[in-house]
């Protein structure tokens, strides 16, 4: 296996996520529309054409997360969901930057705080009822207890 990635689907949202995901974790974010897309991707209602079909954040060297928007007849429920979005990071300051920029108009879950298995973990539920949790490893455990 190449790699696994991350892909979040929104209602309507995608857009906005993403790009707060932008301004919080850096990278370069290519969105593409539903009604950009070809065979008959023009002849969607407005509603549907606007929003995102496909959208990439590429944040430091190697690191992505993927999403869209679901159509308006089939949309997703945020709530009680099965998994979280976990970034290793390198350090606490790096740790704290990001913690506090999800957790702008969202909830805190858990504070950043040592714990048995990192030097520093929190969780946190962005805006968007995203869930993140964020790992600084002490040095050379790579993630191992």
């Amino acid at each position: 296996m190449k790699s696994a990635s991350v892909y979040l689907l929104f209602n309507g949202e995608a857009e906005q996520a993403f790009t707060f995901y932008k301004s919080v974790l850096g990278g370069e974010l290519q969105l593409v529309r539903y009604g950009d897309m070809g065979g008959g991707g023009g002849n969607l209602p407005e509603s549907v054409a606007k929003r995102v079909a496909h959208a990439a954040l590429t944040y430091l060297p190697d690191r992505l997360i993927m999403g869209s928007d679901c159509p308006p007849d089939n949309p997703v429920s945020h709530e009680k969901v099965p998994f979280s979005v976990c970034l290793d990071l390198d350090d606490r300051a790096e740790a704290e930057r990001i913690f506090t920029g999800l957790s702008d108009g969202g909830k805190v879950e858990m504070a950043l705080d040592k714990t048995e298995w990192a030097e520093v973990f929190g969780m946190v539920t962005d805006k968007f009822s995203v869930p993140w949790m964020l790992n600084v490893y002490p040095s050379g455990s790579a993630g191992t207890a």
